[in-house]
């Protein structure tokens, strides 16, 4: 399950809301927050979801069925954490995901709807739970921690597979929020800082992990540990530290766990 037992006690005491934390990379960073002491509010969209993870993260954990693209969720998240655990310290942003199915894809294939649904789904949302939180710990006085999931292919594109250019228009622009955030509320002691992937084996990577030439070029671009796909426990650990007062000192990063993609070349078959 999850490698963070090094990180024991690295989030005790600390009160922590995980957007999109039902599942795949969001509940691994849920349990390992868990297993480092903290106490934990998931939002996650569907209920058999959120029933699934209240049974795994144990009662240091709450679960709300929200949708992260409705405004009112993260306020709502923000109350029901404070109401139980009295505070909040940290937020982390994981929810969004593919829009290919509304229409997605290379330019000159991309709807307007397409766009649109991308925008909300992986950037508006953010800035959503990000104004929530910063609202609350301004209004409070207290220092806090936020951390949003971007993408490597927010900077470093993959067109032959990996072409959504609404999808990696709102990863590179979360980058863009989060550093314009962090500079401004560094004075406050508030901290934003970015997880960037690379391919991680979740369902919304279904697509790829079913084709084998797309995974055979990830096994070059991602050449770490054998070459392989991402888990989302490799992501655990590094949420777990830019949660904690162990990164008090950092603000406004962009930390690629990404198996190597962002260094490598990736070789593609050739036919």
């Amino acid at each position: 399950m999850s490698t963070t037992g090094r990180n024991n006690g690295a989030l005790a005491g600390k009160s922590l809301l995980v957007v999109g934390g039902t599942s795949g990379i969001g509940l691994a960073a849920a349990q390992a927050m868990v297993e480092a002491g903290a106490n934990v509010l998931v939002v996650g969209l569907g209920q058999q979801d959120s029933d699934d993870a209240a049974g795994q993260l144990g009662d240091q954990a709450i679960t709300l069925t929200a949708d992260a693209t409705d405004p009112a969720t993260a306020p709502r998240a923000i109350d029901l954490a404070v109401e139980h655990f009295g505070a909040i310290d940290g937020l982390y942003h994981v929810a969004g995901g593919s829009a290919r199915s509304r229409g997605d894809g290379p330019l000159d294939e991309l709807t307007d709807a397409g766009w649109e649904y991308a925008l909300k789904l992986n950037l508006t949302s953010i800035m959503y739970s990000n104004r929530a939180a910063v609202r609350w710990f301004l209004q409070h006085k207290r220092g806090g921690s936020v951390l949003n999931l971007a993408s490597v292919l927010g900077y470093d594109p993959s067109p032959q597979y990996f072409a959504t250019v609404g999808y990696a228009a709102a990863k590179a622009a979360i980058i863009g929020l989060t550093r314009s955030c962090a500079a401004r509320y560094a004075t406050a002691d508030i901290r934003f800082n970015v997880l960037a992937p690379g391919l991680v084996a979740t369902p919304m990577s279904k697509r790829a992990q079913g084709n084998d030439t797309i995974m055979h070029y990830v096994h070059s671009k991602q050449p770490l540990d054998g070459g392989r796909i991402g888990r989302p426990d490799d992501l655990a650990a590094a949420a777990v530290y830019l949660l904690s007062d162990q990164s008090t000192f950092v603000t406004g990063q962009v930390l690629a766990v990404d198996g190597g993609w962002s260094v490598a070349d990736g070789q593609y078959e050739h036919h």
